[in-house]
């Protein structure tokens, strides 16, 4: 069967299941399927090195560490390697340096199996960071190391792809949420390794019948800015004005914040603690993660009648970019993603929205939300190094502008 008519028979067969009223969590075979029962990961080894009064660790969560070394006098060297390959080229990294004395060193990044895909982050405490200076930073050997030149002291210096925001951050910023009146904080299951994968239920007054729209986030661990964008959408659906307090009223919003904790926690490039990248495995459920998100999904809408009318997920890449369905795909709400993407064009000034429509093809969350529920589904993806004051402006605008438009529906 060739690919098209395979795709026209999954959509079909969607469409008829919902016009049913069924909303039963199916599986579906889909014209790139892969493989995700578990693969084996190498665990890094948690520890602490010290060479002629320079410190390295990885004691903490986030961290991605695999070895250190001392080249020469002034130069030393981190190892970076993935959790298990093949996987996607996006070498993380975190980890901390210091010394006896105040110092200078060279400090080089290196990748046996990569080329350096993230501009450092430098921070003092963990907590605040900001991207190290040109100055202090360059490429070599076409990116198969990196070169950071550093002042150190006795202080702990952390050096990250990408802020830190652990499973235990999700968490702590899920629950100052969740004091909001129209939120509830859930712990819906466990990861692998036992931790907690968790949901924002949003809505005002009644639940019943209300459409649902469902937010996800951090499928792969280092795509913190998809993250940073998703919090802003949040915060923008639950401010206290009369947009979004409409919107609360006619609609349900779903949220889960944290699909791969452990990934997170454990410094991962990629994948989760099966070895399998989350983002793939949206056609049988194979890992745990996937499993209990998309049940409690289809059984949450179940519950009280809701229809899923719209999929959000929330990436990473190394551009802001939209991926979206091609224009012979007919989600319920369709010409919306059209419509969505023309108000954030006009809303911001010397920006065009990068729409990049597919069908379905592998068996990612934005063809399930289509296949599943016939609901429209959009892979909102921000830049690595996209400005933090930007991605929240934009994020700010796309929630009002789907708002708008939904409020209106």
């Amino acid at each position: 069967m060739s690919n098209i008519k395979h795709i026209f028979f999954l959509s079909l067969f969607s469409l008829l299941m919902i016009g049913c009223g069924s909303t039963k969590l199916k599986t579906f075979e889909f014209p790139n399927p892969k493989d995700t029962s578990n693969h084996e990961i190498e665990y890094q080894e948690k520890k602490g090195y010290e060479i002629d009064g320079v410190f390295a660790d990885n004691l903490f969560d986030g961290a991605r560490l695999n070895d250190f070394r001392q080249l020469n006098d002034s130069t030393y060297q981190v190892t970076i390697l993935p959790e298990n390959e093949p996987i996607n080229d996006s070498p993380y990294y975190a980890f901390r340096v210091w010394s006896k004395e105040e110092r200078k060193i060279d400090l080089q990044l290196n990748y046996p199996t990569a080329i350096h895909r993230y501009w450092p982050k430098i921070s003092k405490d963990g907590k605040n960071w900001k991207p190290i200076d040109s100055a202090y930073f360059k490429l070599l050997d076409s990116g198969k190391n990196a070169l950071l030149s550093l002042s150190i002291d006795k202080n702990k210096l952390w050096i990250a792809a990408q802020e830190l925001n652990t499973s235990t951050d999700a968490k702590n910023w899920a629950k100052q949420v969740a004091t909001h009146k129209d939120v509830r904080y859930k712990t819906i299951g466990k990861s692998k390794l036992n931790r907690d994968l968790i949901s924002l239920d949003i809505y005002q007054e009644e639940v019943k019948n209300k459409e649902l729209i469902v937010i996800l986030s951090r499928q792969h661990p280092p795509e913190v800015t998809g993250y940073f964008a998703m919090q802003s959408f949040v915060d923008e659906v639950l401010k206290d004005k009369r947009l979004s307090n409409d919107f609360r009223k006619k609609y349900r919003v779903l949220v889960y914040p944290m699909l791969n904790p452990d990934g997170v926690d454990l410094g991962h490039w990629r994948h989760n603690t099966g070895g399998i990248d989350l983002n793939r495995d949206w056609a049988y459920y194979r890992q745990l993660e996937t499993k209990t998100i998309v049940n409690n999904i289809v059984d949450t809408a179940n519950e009280s009648k809701n229809k899923v009318i719209l999929g959000l997920d929330f990436h990473s890449t190394q551009e802001d970019l939209y991926y979206t369905f091609t224009d012979d795909m007919h989600p319920s709400i369709y010409p919306f993603k059209d419509y969505w993407l023309g108000a954030i064009d006009a809303a911001i000034p010397n920006y065009t929205p990068d729409d990049r429509p597919y069908a379905v093809g592998d068996p990612i969350s934005k063809a399930w939300f289509f296949l599943q529920f016939n609901a429209e589904s959009i892979t909102y993806e921000i830049g690595d190094e996209t400005s933090r004051e930007f991605i929240d402006l934009k994020a700010r605008i796309a929630a009002r502008e789907m708002m708008k438009l939904l409020i209106l529906k």
